[in-house]
This record gives C-alpha cells, sequence and structure tokens, in this order.
C-alpha cells in the first residue's frame, strides 16, 4: 500500500486486531511503533515487526492517559520520527447489565476507548499538520450502529463516541492532507472477545445468522486499515467502514 518511510502508531498492538494491523502495516513498509498496556505482548510483537525488516518500537502506555500518552508519542518521534498514521486500536470489553453497571466500569471503558481516542489523535496530529499528510484510522464496532445488545451500553456508547469523534475531527483536518476515519467490526475472533464473558450461545447464534457463515479474523481488519491508511484512500474521510460478514446492513 505504498507506506515505505512513514512512521506508524498502532494501540493496542500487542494482540488482536491491534497485533494484525501493525505486522499489515509493516508489510506494506511502515516502521511501526506498538502501544500497549501490557509490556510483555508489546515486545512480542515488535519483534515480528523487526523480522519483517521494519524499524520497530514498543511503549508501554496507558491510551487513557493524557500523560501517558504524551510521553509515548515523544518517545515514538525520537526514535522513528514524525508520525503519519495512527491506528487506534487499543480497547476493553464486558458484558454488564446497565442496572449492574458501576460508574466505575462505565468511566473506565469510556476512558481506554473514547477518551483513549481522543488522547492519542491529539498527540500526534501536529505531525501530520507539520508534514500535510496524515491518517487516523479509529476501530469503533458495529456495536456503535446497532447498539450490540444487553449489557453492552458501556461499549456500545463508547463506539458511537468514537464514530462522532472521526466525523468532526475529519472535517477539522480535511485542509491539512490528513484523513480521518472509523472502522466497526463486526464479531471478531481476538484475545479481548475471550475475556469480554460473552455467553458462548450467544457468540456462536451471531455466527449461524452471518450471511457469510463464519467469524471475522484479525486479518479481515487489519487490511481495511491497511487501505484507509494508503494513498489510495486519500479522497476517504469522515468514513465508517464496517466488515462485519453481512451481519449489520
Amino acid at each position: 500500500m505504498g507506506l515505505s518511510g512513514k512512521t506508524a502508531i498502532v494501540t493496542g498492538g500487542a494482540s488482536g486486531i491491534g497485533r494484525a494491523t501493525a505486522l499489515r502495516l509493516a508489510r506494506d513498509g511502515a516502521d511501526v511503533a506498538i502501544l500497549d498496556v501490557d509490556g510483555a505482548g508489546a515486545e512480542r510483537v515488535g519483534r515480528e515487526v523487526a523480522a519483517l525488516g521494519r524499524r520497530a518500537l514498543t511503549v508501554e502506555a496507558d491510551v487513557a492517559s493524557a500523560a501517558s500518552v504524551a510521553a509515548a508519542a515523544d518517545r515514538v518521534r525520537g526514535a522513528l520520527g514524525a508520525v503519519a498514521v495512527l491506528v487506534n486500536a487499543a480497547g476493553i470489553a464486558s458484558f454488564v447489565p446497565l442496572l449492574q453497571m458501576s460508574e466505575a466500569e462505565w468511566d473506565r471503558l469510556v476512558a481506554v476507548h473514547l477518551k483513549g481516542t481522543f488522547n492519542c489523535t491529539r498527540a500526534v496530529l501536529p505531525d501530520m499538520i507539520a508534514t500535510r499528510w496524515g491518517r487516523v484510522v479509529s476501530i469503533a464496532s458495529v456495536a456503535g450502529l446497532n447498539g450490540g445488545g444487553p449489557g453492552l451500553a458501556h461499549y456500545a456508547a463508547a463506539k458511537a463516541g468514537i464514530i462522532g469523534f472521526t466525523k468532526a475531527v475529519a472535517l477539522e483536518m480535511a485542509g491539512f492532507g490528513i484523513t480521518v476515519n472509523a472502522i466497526a467490526p463486526g464479531l471478531i475472533d481476538t484475545p479481548l472477545l475471550e475475556r469480554s464473558g460473552m455467553p458462548h450461545e450467544v457468540r456462536e447464534r451471531i455466527v449461524q445468522q452471518m450471511p457469510v457463515g463464519r467469524i471475522g479474523t484479525p486479518d479481515d481488519i487489519a487490511a481495511a486499515c491497511a487501505y484507509l491508511a494508503s494513498d489510495e484512500a486519500s479522497f476517504v474521510t469522515g468514513q465508517v467502514l464496517s466488515p462485519n460478514g453481512g451481519g449489520y446492513l
């Protein structure tokens, strides 16, 4: 996709969609910084990126903390240069009925997903404005489009917020050669899904109802990220691409 010589940051890059995206961008020529609260996992992915012949940097960071993100962005600039591509893939998940949901559970999930997207985007936009070229891709969810289902009020609200944020920032940044888009995946087979507490019968029912007849893979989403990060997508901004197997039309 022609990313040679460009520096990319992938948050949540230690596993799942983040890991697959970091490796895909490296294959397309980018040097990649992997940000994650899981420092050991980020290191493993960093070694995989380096094995592809690209420069890699791993940074243990909490996207919900503006100070942590600012420090991480400075480290990336110092090691790899100005940031050209940002993929906001950091996330957590849980199923909690609204009336049982604590304020802390709501606040933490929204902080990681929505505030994290804000923190990271704000931290790298000056680089992109200075070079008049940039790509911001944020991982939302089909839950941000259809509500997700019982137990996902916090998750759906955060993901819908990412979509609104994407559209607003796309309008602000269009004159600087910066595109800002979101991806709203359907059900994807990731470690995050396994940790989310989704009942097995719910997962099976979703897959059975999916027109393509299978669950999505992290590589499915990484391919969409690679396109939106490329020059080929220079006329695409403020959009929501939803790879969901036909489960949401």
